[in-house]
């Protein structure tokens, strides 16, 4: 196999924004994606990967920086890959954002399209996420920079700069973590608990997770708080050790009295999902309420739910907007997950049906009625293609609007035709990623024309953006 080579370009203008937080610059015709620049930057790149028309480059080193550029607020900034837009200023974020949207939906989508309304920003831009997991590992990530001075070090310090880490894992390394000591996106309990939980078990010989020998005990740290003050907390181990367990859960619990439902996962897989593991509740009650408007939600270790509750507000809201609803309307919410998009509009829907492939999000949506006193709304566990037959339009009458919400990867093609057959007067379609939505809307512009478009920005310091359209039938 012949290696590649790779070539050095001095020199270069960064000049704007491409998909997924990439810089954008042209040489000679060809656009090159750079990671971590700002427009505005001069750089020297090192080009990774090099196409006909385009190229991916690394910065090598800047030769000048853009005016547009301010400090970073967070010290794991620039090894952590959450916040990669910490450089640029909040109201630049929102530009890009919206420019991404706009031009996703342009290029891909090819259809006729009504002016973006502006992008609706977050009021809180750190502390707003509600749900965080931290990884152990044996393994810590160290800089270079921090290898070059490993030598000059003592016993204690080279112990302490590559010992055991709880973290985030870094960007394209699957089995090394960076040790956070302060993450800026959730309340500061999160940053308490983390550090106390990695203080008690190097202070007691608690193995760290060694994910390419599949050993060690503790695994995963997982954390939501909600804007109710409740506060969930699951610890993911390897292995059953009931003396190292309870040792640390009532350790954790005694140096933190906010947590009001602490649970523990044992977890003996290589891999850290929780979809088919059954968490223990060791203290506390069985889920954390969280508030939505006038709704409350019960959210268990294993629901989903958004991430970003007060933003969440405010992307329901337009849903609502879009929808219209007078009063009467039977609605459809696909993809309904745990009934929170289906729920908020029951105040003025006439009758809300819920789909959801995931039998135990649709528990949580049932769960979730009750706890409101909404008696108008029913859901139902299976794939839309299938449930959504002759018959059960017979017994629940069919959609006057259509919610659908699905994962980055869009929508099927066909339940993209399983709408085109339905044929509902309004389709609202909620994306985190516009570059399939653009895609699903080329499908449907069969039957229904865009309306309207609003981006709404879910995630600051992140190229991560939400958008709603809402689609009429021609």
């Amino acid at each position: 196999m012949r290696k590649q080579k790779w070539k050095e370009l001095a020199d270069v203008s960064v000049t704007g924004y491409a998909a997924e937080g990439k810089a954008l610059a042209r040489v000679d015709g060809k656009v090159i994606f750079i990671e971590g620049a700002v427009p505005g930057d001069r750089v020297d790149l090192l080009l990774i990967k090099s196409k006909k028309d385009w190229a991916e480059g690394k910065v090598l080193r800047f030769i000048e920086l853009s005016a547009d550029r301010v400090q970073p607020f967070c010290e794991h900034f620039g090894l952590c890959g959450g916040c990669k837009w910490q450089m640029l200023p909040y109201e630049l974020q929102l530009k890009y954002k919206e420019e991404e949207v706009k031009q996703q939906l342009g290029r891909i989508g090819k259809v006729d399209l009504p002016p973006l309304q502006p992008i609706l920003g977050a009021q809180e831009t750190t502390a707003y996420r509600n749900k965080l997991e931290f990884t152990f590992s044996n393994k810590r990530y160290v800089t270079h920079e921090d290898l070059k001075t490993l030598d000059q070090l003592t016993p204690e310090e080279h112990a302490a700069l590559t010992g055991p880490a709880v973290g985030f894992h870094v960007p394209k390394i699957f089995d090394k973590v960076i040790d956070i000591h302060t993450c800026h996106l959730m309340e500061d309990r999160a940053n308490g608990i983390r550090n106390f939980v990695r203080a008690h078990a190097l202070e007691h010989g608690l193995s760290f997770y060694d994910i390419r020998a599949h050993m060690g005990w503790l695994r995963n740290l997982i954390l939501r708080s909600c804007t109710t003050g409740e506060l969930m907390v699951n610890l993911c181990i390897g292995h059953e050790d009931v003396a190292a367990r309870e040792t640390l859960l009532e350790a954790l619990l005694e140096a933190f009295p906010s947590i009001t439902s602490l649970y523990y996962t044992i977890n003996p897989k290589w891999n850290d999902s929780l979809y088919d593991l059954e968490p223990t509740l060791y203290k506390g009650q069985a889920w954390v309420t969280e508030k939505l408007g006038d709704l409350s939600f019960r959210i268990g270790p294993k629901s989903f739910f958004q991430t970003n509750s007060r933003q969440g507000l405010a992307l329901y809201e337009v849903v609502k907007e879009f929808a219209g609803l007078q009063g009467s309307e039977t609605v459809y919410d696909l993809y309904c997950g745990t009934g929170s998009i289906g729920l908020f509009l029951c105040g003025k829907a006439g009758k809300v049906i819920g789909v959801e492939t995931v039998a135990e999000a649709v528990a949580d949506a049932k769960e979730n009625a009750v706890l409101n006193g909404i008696t108008h709304a029913d859901f139902f566990a299976g794939d839309v293609i299938d449930v959504c037959s002759d018959a059960f339009f017979a017994e629940h009458g069919r959609p006057d609007i259509i919610i659908t919400d699905p994962p980055r990867a869009g929508m099927h093609e066909k339940l993209v035709r399983k709408i085109l057959d339905i044929g509902a007067p309004r389709v609202v379609y909620v994306s985190c990623n516009p570059a399939t939505q653009a895609r699903d809307l080329a499908l449907l512009d069969e039957r229904y024309a865009v309306d309207r478009i609003q981006p709404v920005d879910m995630f600051p310091h992140t190229h991560h953006i939400e958008n709603v359209a809402l689609l009429t039938l021609k």
